[in-house]
């Protein structure tokens, strides 16, 4: 059968978690896809179906019409019957309801609260420990005697290390919120412990929900100057947050602060494995290549894979009419390789300066903490470059099982120190 032109084939590939955990095979799909039906309708087994969109352009139409395309009630994709499910175990509509669940004008409401902990004035205050912890993870790999799994022993501990210190969400608990943030977002990669069974799904949010309720109490009795302080006492239009929305919030940060940093931070490294001639570029010139090789692994990456959007009217789109309630999918990897776009966009250039990468998004809903990421990146690999010599695979890297949000689960690698 072609999985690339047959429904349902296609419909099913596209959306499977496993399928995600193949880079060349899923590339290969959205590549077809971009060149033969960018905007298609896809009716895949066991969800409600919609539109499937593969350009870079228009994801950014879509995405920048914030009134016409709406988060609720499909912001991600999830299983038909979902949300009565939800209604009916829960009592709710969402599961969580952070920023990612909300449109106008709470969307704009709850993002400004916290908007000025991840800008430019306070991100500055935070460059100083920020780079201690570089320093920190770098001093590991040295530990570590010159193998290991980049991934499990510093990419996924130095990222969650700087928001759980933002959060306050002390260190002895890391573990456990690292363990919540991959049952979360990849409920169906084998490595993770809890099945993909709805009542197990819903296990791990009322998990979160519980540590997060604990902290939100303590917050108000006992503030301090972390980001749960100011959640926990926050106001919208002068009430204090509802129970969900505050839990909601701290969930999203406690898992996409973390998550997607540390996917681009390994993904970056093995990108400049595999292309020793731009690690050559990047240690010629740290200060002038870095701020690009970094928006460039961002891209080469693109932890988010999808979010989704639902029609409040009519709308147009390459002869296709998407009409009201119908949603589409969002597939920002497709994007951030889109040949009409970006150069050779299957070349890794840490110089690369040709286009913005849309791995954060566009529009309303752009990612909050891009700066941050940006920061701790940069300063994990320059503390890397300083005082590492030479880095090789040391085995087969694998990836996670997870059409939402993902990336490598496993980097091993060999390295020697100078």
């Amino acid at each position: 059968m072609d999985l690339y032109t047959t429904s349902p084939a296609l419909d099913n590939a596209i959306v499977d978690p496993a399928n995600w955990a193949d880079e060349h095979g899923i590339h290969a799909q959205l590549t077809w896809l971009r060149h033969n039906d960018p905007v298609r309708w896809l009716e895949p087994e066991g969800y409600e179906p919609f539109w499937n969109i593969t350009k870079y352009d228009d994801i950014k139409a879509i995405e920048g019409r914030k009134q016409l395309f709406i988060n609720d009630p499909r912001p991600t994709l999830g299983m038909k019957g979902m949300q009565e499910l939800v209604q009916a175990m829960t009592g709710r509509k969402h599961l969580i309801r952070s920023l990612v669940q909300m449109d106008d004008p709470d969307h704009m409401k709850y993002r400004t609260l916290t908007q000025g902990w991840f800008m430019g004035t306070n991100l500055r205050k935070l460059q100083a420990r920020v780079d201690a912890l570089a320093s920190m993870y770098v001093d590991r790999l040295g530990e570590l005697g010159g193998e290991c799994d980049f991934v499990k022993d510093v990419a996924v501990w130095y990222p969650l290390r700087v928001i759980m210190e933002i959060l306050g969400v002390p260190e002895s608990d890391e573990a456990f919120m690292l363990k919540l943030t991959r049952e979360l977002f990849g409920p169906a990669d084998p490595d993770n412990e809890r099945s993909f069974e709805a009542e197990e799904f819903f296990e791990v949010t009322r998990e979160f929900e519980a540590y997060f309720s604990a902290m939100s109490a303590d917050r108000r009795a006992n503030p301090t100057d972390d980001v749960a302080s100011l959640i926990a006492n926050a106001t919208i239009d002068g009430e204090p947050i509802p129970e969900l929305d505050a839990n909601g919030y701290y969930i999203i940060i406690a898992t996409a602060g973390h998550d997607t940093t540390s996917a681009s931070t390994a993904g970056g490294l093995l990108a400049l494995i595999e292309h020793p001639e731009e690690m050559a570029k990047l240690r010629a010139d740290v200060d002038g290549v870095l701020p690009t090789a970094i928006d460039e692994m961002i891209r080469w990456v693109t932890p988010v894979r999808h979010f989704m959007r639902t029609a409040t009217g009519d709308f147009t789109l390459r002869d296709k009419t998407i009409h009201q309630g119908e949603s589409v999918i969002l597939w920002y990897p497709s994007a951030n390789r889109d040949e009409d776009v970006f150069d050779a966009p299957f070349e890794f250039r840490a110089d690369r300066k040709d286009a913005k990468q849309l791995a954060f998004g566009f529009g309303a809903h752009v990612c909050l903490g891009q700066h941050l990421a940006r920061m701790e990146m940069s300063a994990l690999y320059r503390a890397l470059l300083a005082r590492v010599d030479h880095i090789e695979l040391a085995g087969t890297p694998a990836y996670t099982h997870s059409s939402f949000v993902g990336g490598l689960k496993s980097l091993p690698i060999r390295y020697r120190m100078k």
